[in-house]
């Protein structure tokens, strides 16, 4: 899971039904998580991260409140670009780090849920009186327009393990984009999700409450209200497991029973006793896999900041010139 914040009503819904009916239409039907981020979806997502089962927050919060303080200091960004800020509660140990070293000039935060987003700008502007702050309702998987002439050094924040959510060729493509818009001093500073115990990766996405479950139950909702479609969110159940092979988690929705859905502008989706409509996937990296997808990017490894606690990673990206 992921902040990758999106709102369907920021989303075309000319897109919107294209990438159902692309997803629909696959052997293994799958919908992108980026649907899953209504302002309910969010609000539940929210919670989840609060759960005692979801290791990630906590323990990226804690690597960020360990080593911001020296990243900061060293490095003086003067401007922070969050990808997928959500309710950018972790952006405020960097900005305290940043305006302990004075160098906190402006934050630009990326969401694709408009409401979302502006509820976490108007709170930070708050908190940080003279912090220019410049939100951009934007979907990150697609090329990103930043505010013109933004304060350097520019430090690009795309954390939560949310990287996770693309596969390789996916990955590379979004990473490349940050890579384009960034200068020799600008760095990247991302948060992946480290391979630990099956059993622990897989609790996480499986909470007692059921509170995953009804987030990943809630892309349903989503498309009955966006599309028109007649989805019985009660007649799925959720299933998140771990892909050894893959390195993921793979988070799917199981259909209880033969049914057929419709969806108007796609037609009836007929669905077996069982079958699956695959929501998301979460890679788990170690560094040598970071530094592939960095290489590609053409980006690399400035420096590798790990929990030892709880296995997950900061990696500090700087342009390969």
């Amino acid at each position: 899971m992921t902040s990758l914040a999106a709102a369907s009503a920021a989303v075309p819904n000319e897109a919107m039904l294209a990438d159902v009916r692309a997803g629909l239409a696959r052997e293994q039907k799958e919908l992108s998580p980026k649907y899953f981020y209504d302002r309910a979806g969010s609000q539940l997502f929210e919670e989840i991260t609060t759960l005692p089962e979801y290791y990630l927050t906590r323990t990226e919060r804690r690597l960020l409140g360990r080593t911001m303080p020296g990243l900061a200091s060293r490095l003086r960004p003067a401007t922070l670009v969050e990808l997928g800020a959500g309710a950018a509660d972790k952006t405020r140990v960097i900005l305290d780090a940043m305006r302990d070293a004075g160098s906190a000039a402006l934050y630009v935060p990326v969401d694709v849920s408009a409401s979302f987003l502006h509820d976490a700008a108007a709170r930070l502007r708050d908190a940080y009186p003279g912090l220019g702050v410049t939100p951009v309702v934007a979907d990150f998987t697609e090329p990103m327009r930043f505010p013109p002439a933004m304060p350097r050094p520019v430090l690009f924040a795309f954390l939560g393990s949310t990287i996770g959510n693309f596969d390789e060729r996916a990955s590379v493509e979004l990473l490349s984009r940050v890579r384009d818009a960034m200068r020799p001093n600008d760095r990247l500073l991302l948060g992946a999700d480290l391979v630990k115990d099956v059993a622990r990766i897989e609790l996480a996405y499986n909470d007692a409450r059921g509170v995953t479950a009804a987030f990943n139950r809630n892309v349903l909702h989503m498309l009955n209200r966006e599309l028109g479609a007649d989805f019985d969110p009660a007649r799925f159940a959720h299933r998140a497991f771990f892909n050894r092979d893959a390195s993921r988690i793979e988070m799917h929705l199981v259909s209880l029973g033969e049914q057929r859905v419709c969806v108007p502008g796609v037609g009836l989706v007929p669905f077996r006793d069982g079958e699956t409509i695959r929501t998301e996937i979460s890679c788990k990296y170690d560094r040598a896999a970071v530094a592939r997808l960095f290489a590609a990017a053409e980006l690399r490894i400035d420096e590798w900041l790990v929990d030892v606690e709880e296995p997950y990673a900061l990696a500090v990206g700087v342009v390969d010139a």
